[in-house]
């Protein structure tokens, strides 16, 4: 069973988002979205255990929402988080540009905390962050090597280089990031 795709929000869309999101879900293996009834499209996300639990629902993207007794488990994306409309054009501009690859992150991340906390039952509380940002970390490599097929394939030599100079740079922005916490 396909997952159903569900617009709430006012906001105006890019044209093709909803099989934009058709594409990113069936790049997953079918098996990873497996009990998951829907995705829903909102504006903001509003849930009372977010007042709870003190989170800004302003910066939120995406929720899951785990299964509860008998209603499946459904995901939930804020469409005002990704395309912010309250800004002057030229702050807008760019995260229109970066629509889709935030959009796929995002549902790849829902996605890997539904894998992650009801297939995986290998995984501790504590693994659970770094295992789903590393889910959505390899997914994203997949579907964008799929989404740009010549660029990949022009890329691919490089990739073992640029990866290690990526690692060096974090290495020497955490040690900047060190010795100005300690003066």
């Amino acid at each position: 069973m396909a997952l159903k795709i569900e617009n709430n929000s006012r906001a105006k869309l890019p044209r093709g988002t909803e099989g934009l999101i058709e594409k990113i879900i069936n790049s997953v293996p079918r098996e990873h979205t497996r009990g998951l009834e829907r995705l829903r499209l909102v504006d903001t996300i509003e849930d009372p255990r977010l007042q709870r639990a003190g989170a800004t629902r302003a910066n939120l993207p995406g929720l899951y929402h785990p299964r509860q007794g008998t209603q499946p488990a459904w995901l939930e994306v804020a469409v005002s988080t990704l395309l912010p409309s309250s800004q002057p054009f030229y702050k807008r501009i760019l995260p229109r540009l970066s629509f889709r690859n935030n959009l796929a992150a995002v549902i790849f991340s829902l996605i890997g905390q539904h894998y992650y906390l009801t297939l995986r039952h290998s995984v501790k509380k504590g693994q659970l962050e770094p295992s789903v940002r590393a889910y959505t970390e390899k997914q994203l490599r997949a579907w964008g090597e799929r989404q740009h097929t010549v660029r990949a394939k022009l890329f691919k030599p490089f990739q073992p280089t640029l990866e290690k100079w990526a690692r060096s740079l974090q290495r020497r922005a955490n040690l900047e990031r060190k010795k100005a916490s300690r003066s």
